[in-house]
């Protein structure tokens, strides 16, 4: 697999300037979170690590209720504000809203403001040592990707990733739909959803396609997220779910058939795990597809997408195109494409950012010419 001279040389001109935690650990002004929840607290017990030190917690006006979080009472951002004179924030929740990243980008205007890049699932932490003992496995990734904003985007991640600055985010975002037409998704798809949802992505593939399909078949271990995505479906095309072209798995993906547990707790994030109670039936690709047709796949399996691919073995020498994201493991971004390369190297792989802070909506479409 060649490596990228070109990536080399721009991650040493990135590594000039100090890194987020680097920054942190001299800084003299006071450190406040914004954001409750698991953002925050895996943010709390990483400036714990690195012996940073948290002066204080905050969330947007009308969620403080007088509450506590981590041993700190939860304020509102004035209040910080004429507690200390100056303060750097670290952002610790996620948010594609408009309105949200706007009123982010306000404060960011006003006060110093970074948003940690903190795993989903697994560990590794983006900072200077985890970059230079993945510097031959960037530089690997950086030379599949097919064209230059996927380069840009591959630049401009790692460049947030190491500083925690959102613009990066910003100067290379585009929408959706642009990894549709990427992907030439017509009328005519034998569509596989895994990490279903709600049928989110089923609805806009289908608002992408005027409510054309051969066939869907969506795959969700959550069974809120299954009745949820039952009633979604009928409301937004009556019938549907009786269509025998319609398809609802019972289950979650992984790289072979079994059973796994499933923790169901964190909502739209809920992800096969070791601390799960509730167990699942696990299918790998080749399963789910065996002996069907097969044109467009999108994996959304919440930190299990490696393992998806690896049991997708025959499945790919279909060559369907591929929808998966980029974001939930830390190694995600150059663990992927190296994996979908080893197993079927004739695909042409691009990155995509959506609007979304921090980079929670990077993923990859692959297709074979």
């Amino acid at each position: 697999m060649a490596v990228s001279g070109e990536f080399l040389e721009k991650m040493d001109i990135i590594l000039q300037e100090m890194t987020l935690w680097e920054r942190l650990q001299s800084e003299t002004r006071p450190v406040v979170l914004y954001g409750m929840g698991n953002g925050a607290q895996k943010a709390f017990d990483e400036c714990r690590r690195r012996g940073i030190e948290v002066s204080g917690v905050f969330a947007t006006d009308e969620f403080v209720r007088g509450q506590n979080f981590l041993g700190y009472r939860v304020e509102k951002l004035a209040e910080v504000e004429s507690r200390l004179d100056d303060f750097v924030i670290l952002l610790c929740f996620g948010s594609f809203l408009p309105d949200v990243m706007a009123h982010i980008d306000s404060i960011a205007r006003r006060h110093t403001l970074y948003a940690p890049d903190l795993p989903l699932f697994g560990g590794g932490i983006w900072d200077r040592e985890y970059a230079m003992a993945h510097r031959v496995e960037l530089a690997e990734s950086y030379s599949l990707l097919a064209d230059d904003l996927s380069k840009k985007v591959f630049v401009n991640l790692f460049s947030y990733r190491m500083t925690g600055k959102l613009c990066y985010l910003s100067e290379c975002e585009s929408e959706r739909e642009e990894m549709y037409r990427l992907l030439k998704v017509g009328g005519d798809e034998s569509f596989y959803d895994l990490g279903a949802y709600d049928g989110d992505t089923v609805r806009e593939l289908l608002e992408f396609t005027g409510g054309n399909f051969r066939s869907v078949t969506a795959v969700e271990p959550d069974p809120k997220n299954r009745r949820k995505l039952l009633q979604k479906m009928e409301q937004f095309m009556p019938g549907i779910t009786g269509d025998e072209r319609f398809t609802l798995v019972e289950g979650g993906v992984w790289s072979s058939d079994g059973e796994e547990t499933f923790d169901n707790a964190a909502g739209r994030n809920s992800a096969l795990s070791a601390q799960g109670k509730l167990k699942v039936p696990v299918y790998s690709i080749d399963s789910l597809t065996c002996g069907k047709h097969c044109t467009l796949i999108k994996m959304d399996v919440e930190g299990a997408e490696a393992e998806a691919l690896s049991g997708a073995v025959k499945t790919l020498e279909q060559k369907p195109r591929l929808l998966f994201s980029a974001y939930h493991r830390t190694e995600d971004i150059f663990a992927l494409p190296r994996l979908l390369h080893r197993l079927q190297p004739e695909y042409r792989i691009c990155l995509r950012h959506q609007p979304y802070y921090p980079a929670w909506e990077v993923n990859f479409c692959a297709w074979c010419e």
